[in-house]
């Protein structure tokens, strides 16, 4: 089974607070292998099956109260 990843810009996190709260909420995902983010960069990258696409993973974070584009 191959991975994706997904480099997105990631506004709305304000501290280290939200970064973590966003980490548990995407790998809450069984998809989704690893995810790193940082609210100093405004970034993350996510690693995921083959599963989720870039939209699927934008969507979660959105969902999350986050606004991600690729």
């Amino acid at each position: 089974m191959g991975e994706r990843v997904h480099k997105l810009a990631i506004l709305g996190m304000t501290c280290d607070g939200c970064s973590s709260r966003l980490k548990k909420v995407l790998e809450a995902n069984p998809d989704v292998l690893d995810a790193k983010v940082s609210h100093v960069k405004d970034s993350g990258v996510i690693i995921t099956t083959e599963n989720l696409t870039t939209d699927n993973v934008i969507v979660m974070v959105n969902s999350a109260g986050f606004i991600a584009s690729d």
